[in-house]
């Protein structure tokens, strides 16, 4: 939406367990955001995700 390109670290993220309230269990949708982010697209835009091993930040121009 706001014209950034976008990377979901995929082996670093967390959420809380809600299975109480009838969500799935925390891997589960881990396993599901990542699934999703895998192919997100957007015209002119890259985005998907990364192992945290091969994620590198550089300034850019």
């Amino acid at each position: 939406m706001r014209g950034y390109d976008t990377v979901l670290v995929a082996d670093a993220h967390t959420t809380e367990d809600l299975t109480a309230w009838g969500a799935p269990p925390p891997a589960q949708v881990i396993a599901h955001t990542n699934l999703y982010w895998s192919y997100q697209t957007a015209p002119g835009r890259t985005a998907g995700t990364a192992a945290a091993a091969d994620v590198e930040f550089a300034a850019t121009a």
